[in-house]
């Protein structure tokens, strides 16, 4: 794994609340949808990032990062590995705090080039199962 605790934690609780969630669309049986219900039950923020830019959990969708029109603390990435590395770059660009790679989301090579820039990242974890755990 990627992200040590103290990682995990900074990202989860002192990082920041507005979480773009890329991959996320209004298909209620995707993995990208439950994880986002569950931050915004821990008070995220959380804004969908889809080539469709479909409004999700009452909030405006965006086809890309670049697209949002203000600051974003979290890049949550549900694409796979073979594309994550150029969401990651964006999310650099876009002047995220943090990135987070789902479970089975694997780039190593960005997750250095991330790390490089000064951005917390956290690679092939989720949210939705290390939140509850802090208490």
């Amino acid at each position: 794994m990627y992200g040590d605790a103290e990682t995990v934690r900074r990202i989860l609780t002192e990082t920041g609340d507005t979480w773009a969630v890329v991959g996320l669309s209004s298909n209620q049986s995707r993995a990208a949808y439950g994880v986002a219900d569950v931050l915004k039950r821990y008070g995220k923020r959380v804004v969908p990032v889809h080539p469709k830019a479909e409004t999700v959990h009452g909030e405006q969708g965006y086809a890309s990062l670049a697209e949002i029109p203000f600051e974003v603390d979290v890049v949550d990435v549900f694409v796979n590995s073979a594309l994550a590395g150029a969401v990651a770059d964006e999310a650099v660009a876009k002047g995220a705090k943090a990135v987070w790679f789902q479970l089975g989301v694997v780039d190593e090579a960005a997750y250095e080039r991330t790390r490089a820039a000064g951005l917390d990242m956290v690679m092939d974890r989720c949210p939705a199962i290390e939140i509850p755990r802090l208490g």
